[in-house]
């Protein structure tokens, strides 16, 4: 009986700072009774992610501080509540927790904030949670809404969050002349940044006359994944249920530029991709003979109940994370890709335009088309960010 109680309080004592260990921008605003925002008439940019420490949504605290007027709130992609999927039309609307006008910034045609929007606010906030790859739409939310600010002349406001899969750098950065709401930023694919960091980065880059302020984290550093911070976790979005698939979305995810299926309705969405076609355990094999660190692969047959290959059993890789703190995710991209052509070398096509978007580069399919191995690939990558490694450092706000 000892032993188990001298475990059990090893455990408290371990689990217990871990979960009050970072502070958002939300908790530090609301721990400071929202002095920031005093008085003013605030437009909320923000969804179901944006959480203080005790699971509340910015949007009902924001309501309750009763020293500021929540004027309106503005949704991205999946919408105010992050249950649409990917791509899927929005409609503006009211939320009736508070009656305040929700705004979409995903609707037709329609990704910025209008100037009629903007009128009467005093300033915009930023709240929602990233994943850290560049094509995840939420940071471009943020870029495009940072530009319709400095043109308003409306002070800027971010509540800054962890970046969950930490503080790496990976892949290619984008290509002048590659923009898209995917492809915005000119960082690479896995840009290591939090929101308020990326924040300082576009403001510079674009030259806006904005009045931006970053209400910075407490207690994070870049070494951290989600699940060591103590936030509450919300799935950002449908598709993206752990930490495990953050980590390797900026890879996998560059598949949704070609014929794989990624998971999507499975229960392994980003953790396993697949084809009716594919070889999966040649290429799984191959896969776990690469020295790919802190992953482990095996074929694994899923039928996809939604998007690609809906209803059609396929042949597939299922990744299992070993040790977060060495995944490359762009690693397995360049390998899967390549065995993916020496194995189904006619079933496997990569859309040129997409791909090039989605990894940002032409690298990938120009050394694929040429016979390069991997290591030459990941090579190109590493080049490619080099330069902003030594560039980001002026822009980091964490240790």
């Amino acid at each position: 009986m000892k032993k188990i109680a001298a475990a059990f309080l090893t455990a408290l004592f371990l689990a217990g700072p871990a979960a009050a260990l970072t502070l958002t921008g939300l908790d530090v605003l609301e721990r400071d009774g929202f002095k920031q925002l005093a008085g003013l008439r605030v437009g909320l940019i923000t969804n179901h992610t944006s959480v203080d420490q005790n699971g509340v949504n910015a949007v009902d605290a924001f309501h309750k501080a009763g020293n500021f007027t929540l004027a309106a709130i503005f949704s991205p992609e999946h919408g105010f509540r992050g249950t649409e999927e990917g791509g899927v039309y929005i409609a503006s609307s009211t939320d009736p927790a508070t009656g305040v006008p929700v705004h979409s910034l995903y609707g037709k045609g329609r990704q910025r904030p209008t100037p009629e929007m903007l009128k009467g606010l005093d300033v915009l906030v930023f709240d929602i949670q990233d994943i850290g790859a560049r094509f995840y739409t939420y940071l471009t939310t943020m870029g495009y809404a940072m530009e319709e600010a400095a043109k308003a002349g409306l002070p800027f406001m971010v509540l800054d969050r962890p970046n969950p899969i930490g503080g790496l750098v990976e892949g290619p950065v984008l290509e002048p002349g590659i923009s898209a709401f995917t492809a915005y930023f000119p960082v690479p694919a896995r840009h290591g940044f939090t929101p308020g960091e990326l924040a300082l980065f576009h403001k510079d880059k674009q030259g806006l006359v904005l009045d931006l302020r970053v209400i910075k984290l407490e207690g994070w550093t870049r070494d951290l994944f989600f699940d060591a911070t103590g936030v509450v976790w919300t799935n950002p979005s449908p598709n993206i249920r752990s930490v495990d698939a953050e980590l390797l979305y900026p890879g996998v995810g560059c598949f949704e530029a070609s014929n794989l299926s990624v998971g999507r309705g499975t229960e392994q969405p980003f953790l396993w991709f697949g084809a009716p076609w594919l070889k999966a355990r040649k290429i799984a094999k191959k896969l776990n003979k690469a020295g790919l660190a802190g992953l482990k692969f095996s074929a694994k047959k899923l039928t996809p109940a939604k998007d690609v290959y809906e209803g059609k059993p396929c042949e597939g890789i299922a990744i299992e994370v070993t040790d977060r703190a060495a995944v490359r995710a762009l690693d397995v991209l360049a390998h899967a890709s390549y065995w993916l052509r020496k194995y189904n070398r006619k079933e496997f096509v990569l859309n040129p335009a997409e791909i090039r978007k989605m990894t940002g580069s032409g690298d990938l399919l120009n050394l694929l088309e040429a016979g390069a191995s991997p290591a030459a690939i990941i090579a190109a990558f590493e080049k490619s960010n080099a330069p902003f490694k030594a560039e980001a450092a002026k822009y980091l706000l964490y240790k």
